[in-house]
């Protein structure tokens, strides 16, 4: 990766922040992107002269391009963007609020084209590489996270699409599918609500298990230099993946909406308690 200019949205932290650390140790310069100055400001401070910083929402398509104007002023261009910006809301379609869940969804779906569409002319010069942050909640749907499962199974799908639109370009596209990660984000929803954690604690194996932050990085930096195609952390979610059909057709269905019976009921009673449509650490600035 020596030499090479990435462009990361959602760099203040979490997922976003580790990457970069990872990128500039093997060589890159990394341009950092999203809406806590004071955070991005000292990320890149620790990197040195490998890194600058761009206050930016992934909604606002001028405030993009000027990071990318301020990227190609700096770096001289752009070989790979990592669209890792992303919320979750708190909330069920009935009960929470719903711009909440419509904001989740712009963040996480609109905010990643955006992003691409920003970008897609300075990667396609380098012939360069995306790479999508979808989730493993792109393959079964939860809960109380309606948004959020939407959001990320419509990143997978578009870059299923564009991976195709941009090929005769020598642009390469991969997706990033991850379990829980041990972020703000994750945090902040167990914190908040006792029924995710319990919703987790019946999951098999590692599905049910936080990886740490650093480990999902690192999957993330190896497939920018490989120009991986999909990427699962931990790889257990390959098999989620695979078997996608089976959790979302007729007896994946009513196995979970025997337990959305009851588990739902109790959701929404904790979203009413908890008055708030987003997490403390991770609510849209």
């Amino acid at each position: 990766m020596n030499g090479s200019v990435l462009f990361i949205t959602g760099a203040a932290r979490g997922i976003g922040a580790h990457t970069a650390r990872l990128a500039v140790a093997r060589g890159a310069k990394v341009a950092l992107v999203g809406l806590e100055p004071a955070r991005l400001a000292d990320l890149a401070a620790s990197l040195g002269d490998a890194a600058r910083w761009f206050e930016a929402d992934v909604t606002d398509q001028a405030a993009l391009s000027a990071a990318v104007r301020g990227t190609v002023d700096a770096f001289g261009g752009i070989d790979a963007v990592v669209a890792n910006a992303g919320i979750a809301n708190r909330g069920t379609i009935a009960v929470g609020d719903l711009e909440a869940l419509v904001r989740t969804v712009e963040v996480d779906l609109i905010g990643t084209v955006r992003t691409v569409g920003a970008t897609v002319s300075e990667v396609s010069a380098r012939r360069g590489y995306y790479l999508l942050v979808s989730s493993a909640a792109a393959f079964a749907a939860l809960p109380g996270m309606s948004g959020y499962c939407a959001a990320k199974a419509g990143v997978e799908h578009f870059g299923n699409a564009i991976r195709l639109e941009l090929a005769h370009r020598g642009v390469a596209v991969g997706t990033a599918h991850m379990s829980w990660v041990d972020t703000d984000l994750v945090r902040d929803v167990k914190d908040d609500l006792p029924t995710f954690q319990a919703a987790l604690d019946r999951l098999p194996g590692p599905l049910g298990r936080s990886v740490p932050v650093e480990r999902c990085a690192a999957a993330f930096v190896d497939a920018v230099a490989r120009r991986k195609r999909r990427v699962y952390v931990p790889r257990v979610v390959a098999l989620a993946s695979a078997f996608r059909s089976v959790a979302n057709g007729p007896f994946g269905g009513w196995v979970a909406r025997r337990a959305a019976a009851t588990s739902v009921p109790d959701l929404e009673a904790q979203l009413g308690a908890l008055g708030r449509g987003y997490g403390r650490n991770t609510a849209p600035q």
